[in-house]
């Protein structure tokens, strides 16, 4: 075999370990947050006092800290992977614009699922809505990260002179992305808790972008 040879041989290797994780990647990202969401585990409102979260979380530190784990911890696995592969399919720019809003909404996710540990094992009312106060609010800045996202992969997929990054279905749910998660944000970021229903739509589409993302920039690249 040539060193030619080999060196394709390794290329090929690394392109399919590459589909591999990634297509994966997006479909372990909707798994986790279907099971998390699925655990039974306290989600106290919005701006709640300390002592309402005190007894939230007494007694079911255990569950909380398992959905904290599947809705925040191994999701910002999926994010990074996801995005970081979408942003070399898409390149330039935007390609840029994609890498950072993945890698910020990475870093809040790991921060959410620290402190929601750390808020479930609390004792002290005043650090406990200090705690969640903070989660909520940096949960809304992730959130404004993916609506960044959304516009991206809305604009790499329009307007590339590439192929078509994703398809024209994805795009749509990347422009709903957009909005419904500048509005969940603002939501959050305000504490507005008679609005937190918007929080929903949201999820959707972040579910449905970051897994098909996955699927079909892994299958593509097979």
């Amino acid at each position: 075999m040539t060193i030619n040879q080999c060196a394709a041989g390794t290329s090929v290797r690394r392109s399919h370990s590459l589909v591999t994780v990634t297509g994966v990647a997006g479909i372990g990202y909707a798994l986790s947050w279907i099971a998390g969401l699925a655990i039974p585990a306290p989600n106290p409102a919005l701006g709640a006092s300390g002592t309402a979260i005190l007894g939230a979380y007494a007694g079911h530190q255990a569950s909380a800290a398992v959905n904290f784990a599947l809705t925040e911890g191994l999701p910002a696995i999926g994010i990074a992977v996801v995005t970081l592969a979408l942003a070399r399919a898409t390149g330039g720019p935007l390609g840029r614009v994609l890498r950072a809003a993945g890698l910020t909404a990475t870093a809040i996710s790991v921060a959410e699922f620290v402190l929601g540990l750390i808020v479930t094992r609390t004792r002290d009312a005043g650090a406990a809505h200090l705690l969640w106060a903070s989660i909520d609010r940096i949960d809304g800045v992730k959130m404004l990260a993916f609506a960044v996202l959304g516009v991206a992969a809305y604009l790499a997929t329009a307007t590339s002179y590439r192929a078509a990054v994703l398809p024209r279905w994805l795009r749509y749910c990347a422009a709903a992305l957009a909005v419904t998660m500048t509005v969940s944000g603002l939501v959050y970021l305000m504490l507005a808790q008679a609005l937190v229903i918007a929080a929903g739509p949201a999820l959707l589409f972040l579910l449905v972008v970051i897994t098909g993302a996955g699927i079909v920039l892994g299958s593509r690249a097979r």
